[in-house]
């Protein structure tokens, strides 16, 4: 079994799916983007290029990678970020990104953590702390998966498609 996240995405065979929980990741990766986003710069062409290569490695192969985000109106300022500039480039590359929206509905997946889940068989358990930094992933027993398929199943059953939800959205 692999051992690591970089493992996991190396290893795949057919889907990654990742749930997102948090209104901040600002300090986990991309903070000059970020701060360049909130200082109303253009989005660089090579923003985030690296993982949309990853991703169009995958996909261009079959493999599907897709998230959902866990998420309630109004957007924080690092959400306008991630979906304006992170969900739309990396939209280029193939990924599928869907929004579960709880400002006028209950959390089908409340308590449910950040997760990535590979083939429906191996779970990586995303930590992050309080301010949004990265702390590592903890690679999870395949005994456990069933519980992970559990919240991607209902988080994708009360999601939106990201385009849709945008379109409506983005201004608010």
């Amino acid at each position: 079994m692999p051992k690591s996240l970089g493992e996991l995405f190396d290893t795949f065979e057919r889907e990654a799916f990742r749930l997102e929980t948090l209104d901040d990741y600002s300090r986990s990766g991309n903070v000059a983007a970020y701060g360049a986003f909130l200082a109303g710069e253009p989005q660089p062409e090579d923003y985030n290029e690296a993982w949309v290569s990853e991703v169009r490695a995958h996909t261009s192969k079959g493999r599907r990678v897709y998230r959902v985000h866990v998420l309630a109106r109004p957007l924080t300022p690092y959400l306008r970020f991630e979906l304006g500039w992170g969900y739309q480039k990396n939209m280029t590359g193939g990924e599928e990104f869907y929004i579960l929206d709880t400002t006028e509905q209950a959390n089908p997946v409340a308590g449910a953590p950040d997760f990535w889940l590979f083939d429906e068989s191996i779970t990586a358990r995303m930590s992050y702390t309080e301010s949004g930094a990265f702390q590592g992933a903890d690679v999870l027993p395949e005994d456990r998966a069933a519980e992970f398929i559990a919240y991607r199943d209902r988080s994708m059953a009360h999601a939106a498609p990201f385009a849709e939800w945008w379109a409506r959205h983005s201004g608010e």
